[in-house]
């Protein structure tokens, strides 16, 4: 060994290289989770401006809004499709560079330009949407738990980001143009770290994935989970908790307000209950994959958001504050709805089949939640019925939830 490397020294630089490739991957999929909300949530942070300069219509704005839910579900769907094309590592970098030309293109004309740039970004965080979680499962397989809930509180930030930064970026920035397109500077930095951690000498692997190859190439690729009872279930769990919190962010401050909330305090409420979301991401899935128990959490957890509900049924005007508490701990479901899809599957092929059904058909339930609730207000006048449907929701999350938490796999 005196003209070589020690086998030692050579097993500790191996080890320090793996470790250091993980730890950049992490950090990559920390900043691409942060892109896949702003893109959303900057967009109701002025829209009144954006329809002023453009002259747009009512219609025109509820079709900006309401475009990407669907988008999330459509486009979610060939997810699997092009990460078996291309690979898994080459799929989210596809999705990072789609988001990035969509912020860019929807800054630079009118209302149609406009409404198509949002198509691309769109498209571009339904797949990534679907495919970190694969790359979450796959590459920190021991480290699920805490991966996950870190990913989800990246998501949770980077929509309450969306919504605070954009106002002062569109002052900084010359106009809503400059608010809105500033976001893809985020996009890019994203994408550019991606290929950084993704790239590895021929041969080495990171943690137990290799990006460079389909999701699987050996697995059965194309296997169907639409008959899969399991797979129905999961999807059940993850529609019923989006269809929730869609309903919540759009609705609950006007339900407020007509219970004698000014705006501003009921605006405030809104940030609170998104930002409760971000300790339960944290603390609640490293327990669950640790201990178990994801059926006891999600039932727990919904429990809070149905009194929640109940309380704004009842007498909004008597504690909106724990109201909104309750609510924000129940829409916190989310991140074990991410978990159960990692969990229910044992290969990243089956994992990314289940996580582009789940949030396929979930986001096109939760697109369809607030556009039901303002047709149940129509028609009765009043918020009693429509808060009976979310309710109704709720029971059907927690029944979906406690079925997903059984230990099983598709």
């Amino acid at each position: 060994m005196a003209h070589g490397t020690p086998l030692g020294e050579t097993a500790t630089r191996r080890s320090t290289g793996i470790a250091a490739g993980a730890g950049l991957l992490a950090v990559a999929v920390v900043v691409a989770a942060l892109n896949l909300r702003p893109s959303v949530t900057s967009v109701g942070a002025v829209l009144d401006e954006v329809q002023r300069a453009l002259g747009a219509t009512e219609t025109w704005a509820g079709a900006l809004t309401t475009m990407p839910g669907l988008c999330f579900s459509l486009a979610g769907f060939g997810a699997p499709w092009l990460a078996r094309r291309i690979g898994l590592h080459a799929a989210v970098a596809v999705a990072l560079g789609v988001l990035a030309v969509g912020l860019v293109v929807r800054v630079l004309n009118g209302p149609f330009v406009v409404l198509a740039g949002t198509l691309v970004a769109s498209a571009g965080i339904a797949l990534a949407n679907v495919l970190i979680p694969v790359v979450v499962k796959t590459s920190f397989a021991a480290r699920l738990g805490l991966m996950t809930g870190i990913y989800t509180a990246a998501l949770q930030t980077g929509g309450a980001l969306g919504s605070a930064v954009t106002p002062p970026l569109s002052d900084a920035g010359g106009g809503w143009r400059g608010g809105l397109g500033g976001w893809a500077v985020l996009a890019v930095l994203a994408l550019a770290l991606w290929f950084a951690a993704t790239r590895r000498p021929a041969g080495e692997r990171t943690d137990g994935v290799d990006g460079a190859t389909p999701v699987s190439h050996h697995e059965s690729a194309r296997r169907s989970l639409l008959r899969n009872r399991l797979a129905w279930i999961v999807t059940g769990f993850f529609g019923t908790q989006a269809c929730f919190a869609y309903i919540m962010m759009g609705w609950m401050p006007q339900v407020l307000i007509d219970a004698g909330v000014s705006r501003t305090a009921a605006g405030l409420l809104l940030g609170l209950v998104s930002l409760l979301g971000l300790p339960v991401s944290l603390l609640v899935p490293p327990l669950v994959t640790a201990r178990g128990g994801l059926g006891w959490w999600t039932v727990g957890l919904g429990l809070l958001g149905i009194t929640g509900v109940v309380g704004l049924m009842a007498a909004p005007s008597a504690a909106p504050l724990l109201w909104s508490i309750l609510v924000g701990l129940g829409m916190a479901v989310f991140s074990l709805a991410i978990a159960a899809i990692a969990l229910r599957a044992r290969t990243g092929t089956d994992t990314a089949t289940l996580s582009g059904m789940a949030q396929g058909f979930g986001y096109l339930l939760g697109a369809l939640g607030p556009f039901l609730f303002g047709l149940l207000r129509d028609l009765t006048g009043g918020w009693t019925v429509p808060l009976g449907m979310v309710l109704v929701v709720l029971c059907g999350q927690l029944v979906f939830g406690w079925l997903a938490g059984k230990p099983r796999y598709v």
